[in-house]
């Protein structure tokens, strides 16, 4: 792992997620709710909410709304703690891992954080798929246009149609 030692006592990470199952809205309220009552870790920023088709997985499933929370994590960030709160938002929302890109209540996954490079099997920072979804590219460019601007999102695959805000 590398981490760039911060000019600031903050830096910059973005979790994106997704749902396709049950109340995809009230999915993602809830977890964004969770992370702003947590408070040890600011919420910085919301994108606004996409719709799309699924990408890989199982042919039946419905579309998914995707969005992008950007937060202020404490220097020096430790990617694994953020880690571990994305899987308990999960387990908050009943996600149950059975078939890979399946279906689900909420997926949320660590996209980027500032100055962190790591790549072991349980976490790869920044996320290897990033720049190829448009699912995830057209929210995080609405927070992060030096991240994500619109040549990457051009360039990244599928279709996302902007439905509102959370």
């Amino acid at each position: 792992m590398t981490v760039t030692r911060p000019d600031s006592p903050t830096v910059r990470a973005f979790l994106g997620l997704g749902s396709n199952l049950g109340d995809r809205w009230a999915h993602l309220r809830r977890a964004v709710d969770h992370l702003r009552g947590d408070g040890a870790t600011p919420v910085t920023g919301i994108s606004p909410v996409f719709e799309t088709e699924p990408v890989g997985g199982p042919a039946d499933q419905g579309p998914y709304l995707n969005m992008v929370v950007e937060l202020a994590l404490p220097a020096p960030p430790d990617p694994y703690r953020v880690l571990a709160e994305c899987r308990r938002l999960e387990a908050a929302a009943g996600r149950v891992r059975a078939v890979r890109w399946g279906p689900r209540t909420l997926d949320v996954d660590v996209l980027w954080i500032d100055g962190v490079h790591l790549d072991d099997p349980e976490l790869i920072v920044p996320h290897p798929r990033l720049f190829e979804r448009r699912f995830v590219v057209a929210p995080l460019a609405t927070l992060a246009p030096d991240l994500a601007g619109p040549g990457e999102v051009e360039r990244a695959g599928g279709d996302v149609v902007e439905v509102g805000t959370l």
